[in-house]
C-alpha cells in the first residue's frame, strides 16, 4: 500500500443520506455515511448486496433514480460542495473531473455505434478536440488499457466481457479525471479476467495519480486492490480505515464476519463461515445497531441504541458498542461455532 497523506483529501463525504420514495414513505437507502478519499488512493466500498453501496456512489455524481433524492449531508470535492452546485456546474465536473465505470459495460456502451464514435463524442463534445485529435487520443486510450487501436472501429458486441470492461475504463479516462468511481466493475467476469482488470485499474491509477472509489461485495477484491476501505451494512458505515489495518484488526463484528467468508489460500481445506440470516428491510429498519439480529455478540443496548461512528485508532473508525472488547471478540469470531450458535 502507498503512503497516504491524511491532509491530502480529494473527496470528503459527511453524514450523507439518500432516500427512495416507496409509496407514501421515504426509505433511507444510505443513512448518514461519512468517509474520505485521499488524493491518489483506491478506496473500496464493501458490503452485501442491498446495503446501499451503489446508491452511495451514484449520489456523489447526482445521477440517481427518479424516486431517489439526497436527503441530507455534504460531499466536498477539492473543497467544492457537490450537492449545492447547480446542474450546469455539476455537469461540468462529470466526466472531466469525476468519471464513472458501471457494473456492466454494456450499460455505458451504445450497441449501434462503434466504440470509436462513442469515444469521439466525449472527446469532441466535452473535451473540445477536433476529429484528428480525438482519433489520436482514442488510439492512446486503447493502448493504455491493452487493446489494439484497430479494434476502435468495432461495435460493443464484438468484444468479450473483459474487453468491454477495458473499453469502459478507456471511456472513463478520456478527459483525465481526478476521481473514477467504479461500481462493481468485475462482478460479471470470471476470476482470471477479474484479476487482469483489477491489475489494469491499479496500474493506471498509479501511473496517472488518480483516485478511485471501487464498489464491491467481495472483500478479497478490496484486500487485493484498495489502500483504504469502507464497510457498509444496511445503509450505514460500520467500519472504515486503512485496508491492512481494518482486515488485520477489525473492530466491528460485521467486518469480522466478512473476513471469515474470505478464502485463505494459506489454510487450504479450511471451512468458510457464513454470516447467518440476511440484512434487515430498510422499509422498517430495526432500532439500534442494524447488525444486531445477526450478530453473535449482540447485547441489550445493541437493539435499542444506535452506535456512533468513533475513531478507535488514527484513521480507523467503527460503530460498535463493544469496541473495548474487540480483541476478545476477534478470537471468538474466528470460531465457526460462534456464528452457527446464532442461527
Amino acid at each position: 500500500m502507498s503512503e497516504l497523506q491524511d491532509n491530502n483529501i480529494l473527496l470528503s463525504v459527511r453524514d450523507l443520506k439518500v432516500a427512495y420514495r416507496v409509496g407514501s414513505k421515504d426509505v433511507m437507502a444510505v443513512d448518514g455515511a461519512s468517509f474520505d478519499v485521499p488524493a491518489g488512493a483506491i478506496v473500496g466500498v464493501v458490503g452485501e448486496s442491498g446495503c446501499g453501496k451503489s446508491t452511495l456512489v451514484r449520489a456523489l455524481t447526482r445521477v440517481l433514480a427518479r424516486s431517489a433524492r439526497i436527503a441530507g449531508g455534504e460531499a466536498f470535492f477539492e473543497g467544492t460542495e457537490l450537492f449545492g452546485l447547480s446542474e450546469p456546474d455539476m455537469n461540468k465536473l462529470r466526466w472531466r473531473d469525476i468519471a464513472f465505470i458501471p457494473q456492466s459495460a454494456m450499460n455505458s456502451l451504445d450497441p449501434v455505434y462503434t466504440v470509436e464514435a462513442q469515444l469521439h463524442e466525449v472527446l469532441m463534445q466535452r473535451g473540445g478536440m477536433n476529429r484528428k485529435e480525438a482519433r489520436q487520443r482514442s488510439a492512446e486510450l486503447f493502448e493504455m488499457v491493452g487493446i489494439e487501436p484497430q479494434r476502435l472501429r468495432d461495435y460493443p458486441h464484438q468484444f468479450s466481457g473483459g474487453m468491454r470492461q477495458r473499453v469502459a475504463i478507456a471511456l472513463a479516462l478520456t478527459l483525465e479525471p481526478k476521481l473514477i468511481i467504479a461500481d462493481e466493475p468485475v462482478t460479471a467476469l470470471d476470476v482470471i479476467v477479474q484479476r487482469q482488470i483489477l491489475d489494469q485499474l491499479k496500474e493506471l491509477q498509479q501511473r496517472l495519480g488518480i483516485s478511485v472509489i471501487l464498489v464491491t461485495h467481495d472483500i478479497s477484491v478490496v484486500a487485493y486492490t484498495c489502500d483504504k476501505m469502507v464497510v457498509m451494512y444496511a445503509g450505514r458505515v460500520t467500519e472504515s480505515g486503512d485496508t491492512a489495518t481494518v482486515l488485520t484488526a477489525p473492530f466491528h463484528p460485521y467486518t469480522m464476519g466478512l473476513y471469515n467468508a474470505f478464502p485463505d489460500l494459506a489454510a487450504a481445506g479450511g471451512v468458510l463461515t457464513p454470516i447467518q440470516g440476511a440484512p434487515p428491510s430498510l422499509i422498517s429498519p430495526p432500532p439500534g445497531c442494524r447488525f444486531a439480529e445477526r450478530c453473535p455478540f449482540c447485547q441489550a443496548a445493541c437493539r435499542t441504541v444506535v452506535p456512533a461512528l468513533i475513531e478507535v485508532s488514527e484513521g480507523h473508525n467503527t460503530a460498535c458498542h463493544r469496541v473495548a472488547e474487540a480483541a476478545d471478540l476477534r478470537v471468538k469470531a474466528a470460531a465457526t461455532e460462534t456464528w452457527e450458535a446464532n442461527a
